[in-house]
C-alpha cells in the first residue's frame, strides 16, 4: 500500500492499537504510537498525533491519559468490562446447546472485545471438562432460522430424530416431517427448546431444537394464535420437568424446612407455602406428573412426601413398589445363578 494511502487509514489504525493493545495496565507512550504506525509504514508527527485522539475522543472513544508510571495513553471505556466478558464466556462455555466448536468460535469473538492483555484472562477462565455438549453443530443455525420463522409469522416443517441404544439417528414418525407454527423459544434444563402449534396433531407442543433436521420456512401464516394467546410459558416451563409431558395437576409436598430453598428454585417466589410443625412446610406446586417429576421428588430423599391428591401419591407409591420388586427379582436371579 502506498504512503498516501496509509496516511489516510491512519486514525483507523490508531483505533484498532487501542481497542486491541492498550488497557489501564498497558497505555501507550507518544513515541511508542510513533513507532508502531511506523512500522505500518504511516509517519505521525506529534502535532498530528495528539489532534487524531482528540478526533477519536470526539468520536466516543474513552481514551485517557495515566500520569503515573506506566505513563501513556490507553482505552478506560469500553463496551463490556472484563468481569461482564468472563460472565459471557463462561454461560457459553457451560452451554449444553452449544457444541465444543461454536464455543471455542464464539470465544475468540468474545476475547476480541478485550484487549490482548485481557484476553489472555479470559482464556485462563475457560476450564474445559468432561462435560457433556451437544453433538447437533446445526443448532446455532436452527435457532436462526426458528426466529426469523417466528419475526415473519411463516410456518416451517422440519424432521425430527431420537438416539438408538447404537448412538444412530431414527428419525420419527418414519421420517415424515412436523408440520409447526412456531411461537416461542425457551431454554430450559440447559436446553433449548420450540414451542409451536403442531398443525397434524392440532395441539401446542415442544420440541428440542438440537433434534431437529432440515428445518423449512413454509409461505403460509403461522396458524395457532388463540391457542398461544392463552398460553403461559412461565408457567409450562415451570411445571414441566425437564420437558417431559404428563398430566397437568396441583400437587401439595411436604418438605423439611432444609429445602426450602430448593423448592423456591425450582418454582420462584410465588409458590405457597405454609408451616407444618417446627420442623417441615407444605407447598402447593402446578407440575406436570411424570416419571421425570417423580425422580425429583426421589432425589431429595427420605423425607420428602407427596400429601395429594390421591391419584399421584398412589402412583408414586406403585413405582417405587415396582422398582423396589424389579431389583428383589433381580438379587434373587444373582443368587440362583440365573444372570450374568
Amino acid at each position: 500500500m502506498a504512503k498516501s494511502s496509509n496516511q489516510k487509514v491512519k486514525i483507523l489504525y490508531l483505533m484498532r492499537l487501542f481497542q486491541e493493545e492498550s488497557d489501564e495496565d498497558h497505555p501507550f507512550s507518544r513515541k511508542e504510537l510513533e513507532e508502531r504506525l511506523s512500522s505500518l509504514g504511516i509517519h505521525a508527527e506529534r502535532k498530528s498525533l495528539y489532534h487524531d485522539i482528540e478526533t477519536l475522543k470526539t468520536f466516543g472513544m474513552d481514551i485517557t491519559y495515566r500520569k503515573t508510571p506506566p505513563e501513556g495513553y490507553y482505552l478506560a471505556g469500553r463496551d463490556f468490562e472484563l468481569a461482564e466478558l468472563k460472565l459471557l464466556v463462561d454461560a457459553v462455555q457451560s452451554s449444553k446447546f452449544i457444541t465444543e466448536k461454536k464455543s471455542a468460535s464464539l470465544i475468540k469473538k468474545i476475547e476480541r472485545l478485550a484487549s490482548r492483555y485481557e484476553a489472555g484472562q479470559l482464556q485462563r477462565q475457560v476450564v474445559v471438562s468432561d462435560r457433556i455438549k451437544t453433538m447437533n453443530e446445526s443448532i446455532y443455525y436452527n435457532v436462526d432460522k426458528l426466529n426469523s420463522a417466528i419475526a415473519s409469522n411463516q410456518q416451517i416443517l422440519f424432521k425430527y430424530f431420537e438416539w438408538t441404544i447404537s448412538k444412530e439417528i431414527r428419525l420419527k414418525k418414519n421420517g415424515s416431517p412436523y408440520h409447526v407454527s412456531p411461537w416461542a423459544l425457551t431454554w430450559d434444563n440447559e436446553n433449548y427448546y420450540l414451542i409451536g402449534y403442531d398443525m397434524d396433531a392440532g395441539k401446542m407442543k415442544h420440541f428440542r431444537v438440537d433434534k431437529m433436521l432440515h428445518i423449512e420456512l413454509q409461505d403460509q401464516p403461522r396458524e395457532g394464535r388463540e391457542e398461544f394467546g392463552r398460553f403461559d410459558l412461565a408457567q409450562y416451563t415451570k411445571r414441566t420437568f425437564s420437558m417431559f409431558g404428563g398430566a397437568e395437576e396441583k400437587v401439595r409436598i411436604r418438605f423439611p424446612n432444609k429445602y426450602v430453598g430448593v423448592v423456591i428454585d425450582r418454582f420462584g417466589k410465588d409458590v405457597p407455602l405454609r408451616p407444618d410443625g417446627n420442623e417441615n412446610f407444605i407447598a402447593r406446586v402446578d407440575v406436570a406428573v411424570s416419571e421425570q417429576f417423580y425422580g425429583w421428588i426421589t432425589g431429595l430423599g427420605r423425607e420428602v412426601k407427596i400429601l395429594s391428591p390421591d391419584w399421584v401419591a398412589g402412583e408414586y407409591k406403585s413405582l417405587l413398589n415396582d422398582l423396589g420388586r424389579m431389583y428383589s427379582e433381580e438379587d434373587d436371579a444373582h443368587r440362583r445363578g440365573e444372570c450374568r
